[in-house]
């Protein structure tokens, strides 16, 4: 049992010096200082800097004065030379601040280096990403020809409408011209393509609404422009085209935006 106890301990030893060998493996390896060579520098310098402060003890009253002070500060710049400070520090056990005194430097694993392992993965994933990215935007954009086509088709639906606006016909029944039905209709996927799920969002302002949630910074946002235009839309009917009260409240694009905006309004 004494013998089983002694060979566990032995595995149990061996292990944690395996482990030992692993973090020192993971720590690198230290730098190599001439401990000799610094501790004879220090003494020659600490033997130089105790004449000069002999000297300067001698030097005394005011006749003196600016001699003594050169020495003081032929002291201080001994003092502080990096070579004699890096000795110091070596003598004391610690590592040299301007790398004297150094016979190998220090091998530590750097991020550099594990960033270059990683690198190959890294843009491997970066590439897949902006792929995907460029693939959601090919298919959720819209290309330079629709854009053009959802900015003239606006130009064109308000011109259609103020064509049958002169041959007197009302909002309501402009809006059910078939040119400018197929127009709104052709209007709305292309809106739809430029932002998609906007049918979900607007299914989610009504659900928010109900729980009357409060809008977000983003959201306020959308409300005081979404406010703008509606102003700025109703103001073109009634100059442009000369609508009626009862021509706004049937026009469809004022009623989207009203029912946009009450539903803002509730969670405001």
């Amino acid at each position: 049992m004494a013998a089983d106890g002694v060979r566990g301990t032995g595995v149990m030893l061996s292990q944690a010096d395996e482990g030992m060998r692993l973090f020192k493996m993971a720590e690198g390896t230290p730098a190599e200082f001439d401990s000799k060579a610094a501790e004879l520098y220090k003494a020659q310098v600490d033997a130089r800097i105790a004449s000069l402060e002999a000297e300067g003890a001698l030097l005394t009253g005011k006749d003196n004065k600016k001699m003594r002070a050169a020495k003081g500060k032929e002291v201080a710049e001994l003092k502080g030379e990096q070579r004699y400070v890096d000795a110091c520090k070596i003598v004391k056990g610690l590592e040299p601040k301007f790398g004297n005194f150094v016979l190998k430097a220090a091998e530590v694993p750097t991020a550099e280096t594990q960033a270059k392992e990683t690198e190959p993965a890294a843009d491997s994933v970066k590439k897949a990403k902006e792929k995907k990215e460029a693939k959601k935007q090919e298919s959720a954009g819209l290309s330079p020809a629709e854009t053009k086509e959802l900015e003239d088709l606006k130009q064109k639906i308000i011109e259609r409408k103020g064509l049958l606006k002169e041959q007197g016909m009302s909002g309501g029944q402009q809006n059910k011209d078939e040119e400018v039905v197929a127009m709104v209709n052709r209007m709305n996927e292309l809106k739809e393509k430029q932002d998609p799920g906007s049918t979900k969002k607007e299914k989610d302002a009504k659900k928010d609404a109900k729980k009357k949630t409060p809008l977000s910074q983003e959201e306020q946002k959308e409300y005081a422009k979404l406010k703008d235009e509606y102003e700025i839309y109703k103001a073109k009917c009634r100059t442009e085209f000369g609508y009626t009260n009862k021509d706004l409240k049937a026009d469809p694009d004022i009623q989207e935006m009203e029912e946009k905006l009450s539903a803002f309004e509730k969670r405001s």
